[in-house]
């Protein structure tokens, strides 16, 4: 929503405050993005090796928050503008390289497909927002409006983001345990759950499949391996 909203009227602010013409627009967005690019890498690490999701996520949407003020006092200057979407795509590409990963991490081993589709969809639908917004607050406000639109929305998502409970660092794991019944699928899901590093296990005895939730660090793959259907 954010990103689709602010390109409704950047291209705009850029030619007729800042003065650069359409088509030198890729000077300003080319290495704005690559310098965003290279600053996301460590906090992707951070948040990742060193088990900081939530206090990473946060700090992007507040990031994201300061990129939208500013470009709203910026309008008018190349460096201010430049700057500002140097920001926003930090921001902005942390947080599209680590919401997934954190929907892997929240989402119950059996509904992850399921959680991916929420995920897309919402994706599509910010960006529907965002075009009709934008369009409406340039509209009543002008560009800046836009801007302080934007910031307001990622205040709300900061704020309620902040209330979420830190994401545990669970990786999904599919296991093939061969043919099933209904019960022999619960006392198979019941044993895998034993196993050290195992956190959830969901065996669906028609596919002879089991989705687990693991900690790759204290996983134990031997016993893990135990459960292993026979190789075909």
């Amino acid at each position: 929503l954010i990103l689709t909203a602010g390109f409704v009227v950047l291209p705009l602010s850029l030619r007729d405050g800042a003065g650069i013409p359409s088509v030198d627009h890729w000077l300003v967005y080319l290495p704005v993005m690559l310098a965003a690019v290279a600053t996301m890498v460590p906090f992707i690490i951070i948040a990742e090796k060193y088990r900081r999701m939530k206090p990473v996520f946060l700090g992007a949407v507040a990031v994201l928050a300061v990129s939208q003020a500013l470009m709203s006092q910026s309008l008018d200057s190349v460096w201010g503008i430049t700057f500002a979407l140097y920001l926003f795509f930090s921001a902005f590409n942390l947080l599209e390289a680590s919401l997934p990963s954190l929907i892997s991490k929240v989402a119950p081993a059996h509904s992850k497909g399921t959680a991916m589709g929420v995920y897309a969809s919402s994706q599509f639908f910010g960006a529907f927002l965002g075009g009709v917004l934008g369009g409406w607050a340039h509209s009543v406000w002008g560009e800046a409006g836009v801007f302080w639109l934007t910031t307001v929305v990622a205040i709300i998502w900061w704020l309620a983001a902040s209330s979420m409970s830190p994401p545990k660092h669970l990786s999904s794991y599919l296991l093939r345990v061969g043919p099933l019944d209904d019960a022999q699928a619960e006392d198979k899901a019941r044993s895998l759950l034993q196993i050290n590093g195992v956190n959830e296990a969901v065996v669906i005895a028609e596919e002879g499949v089991a989705y687990l939730k693991v900690d790759r660090d204290t996983l134990d793959q031997d016993s893990l391996m135990c459960h292993a259907a026979p190789p075909e």
